[in-house]
């Protein structure tokens, strides 16, 4: 049965995702620019583009078939949808039946599929060349970030994001070998998937170095608003997502409607040193070639597959 706080949790959830989503993604570039001895452009940079963006019509491409313009909202709704599934505040959630970490991983596959074809749709060299890009990097992204869930679901012996996130949470404090290879490989896969230093440079356009901004060229006005938020609110998931599964403490219980009111600045202080951990990773790395891209995910595959051993050999 649903329960009052569970809608509660779900609804302050999604509405907490799609509000401050662009806000993490101003904090991470405000300490990229602090770190870089800069002044940036602020917190609220993201808004005021969202808002610019919002008021301007777009500009369709000539030959540009509907699946160019269905694109931008199917990249939101994904984002929202993948928002609503993992277990940021609580995990009493009324989607916990209906969606678990396979599913997960499946709504950002689908949302990959669509941006790569609408990039394909326009037939420009650049549109065609992220998205190869992109597909590359899904291709070797996914198998590892598959396996990092994997580990985790072992311990709990249960595919539900809530589950697990409920069963670490309880768990005794000590350091988990499985859990350490799982979250290193989880934060490269995270660095992949969201287009960031070392494997994409989210502030550039030069050839070499584009994956993400490479399918985006074309969109304009609103649909390029929805196709931004969307890029921020997968970077809010996958954040989200990592502080779960390997910082689950101050994550409201199932019927703990007091514990959702202290989850809320528990959240907001774990995001904000994880944007800062994210931007001092950025800062310290260089970009490498997109060449060394699947060395790179390679890597992160093999740490969580040591990881998932690990759990088998010593934490039977």
């Amino acid at each position: 049965m649903i329960s009052a706080s569970g809608i509660a949790a779900q609804l302050t959830e999604l509405f907490l995702a799609v509000s401050v989503a662009p806000l993490l993604t101003g904090w991470v570039n405000q300490c990229r620019a602090w770190l870089q001895n800069r002044s940036g452009a602020g917190l609220l940079q993201p808004y005021r583009v969202l808002g610019k963006l919002f008021r301007k019509e777009p500009v369709i491409a000539h030959g540009a078939s509907p699946l160019f313009r269905l694109t931008p909202y199917v990249l939101f709704a994904c984002m929202c949808l993948a928002a609503a599934i993992v277990p940021s505040l609580a995990t009493d959630l009324p989607f916990n039946a209906a969606a678990d970490a396979i599913a997960l991983v499946g709504i950002f596959a689908l949302a990959r599929v669509f941006i790569s074809l609408a990039a394909i749709d326009v037939g420009t060299a650049f549109g065609t060349m992220g998205a190869r890009r992109e597909m590359m990097v899904g291709f070797l992204a996914e198998p590892a970030l598959l396996i990092v869930l994997f580990t985790a679901s072992l311990i709990s012996h249960s595919t539900s994001l809530s589950t697990t996130v409920e069963k670490l949470a309880h768990m005794q404090f000590a350091i988990y070998p499985s859990l350490a290879f799982a979250g290193v490989a989880f934060t490269m896969v995270s660095l992949a998937e969201n287009a960031r230093i070392p494997v994409d440079n989210p502030a550039t356009h030069l050839e070499l170095t584009m994956i993400h901004e490479a399918m985006i060229l074309e969109y304009s006005g609103r649909h390029l608003a929805l196709v931004e938020w969307a890029a921020s609110l997968k970077l809010f998931v996958y954040s989200c997502t990592g502080l779960a599964l390997f910082v689950p403490f101050g994550i409201a219980q199932r019927g703990d409607a007091a514990g959702l009111i202290l989850a809320l600045p528990a959240l907001i202080a774990k995001l904000a040193v994880g944007g800062f951990l994210l931007a001092l990773i950025e800062t310290l790395s260089a970009k490498m070639r997109i060449f060394r891209a699947p060395e790179f995910l390679g890597a992160a595959f093999l740490l969580a597959v040591l990881g998932m051993l690990i759990h088998f050999l010593l934490e039977i």
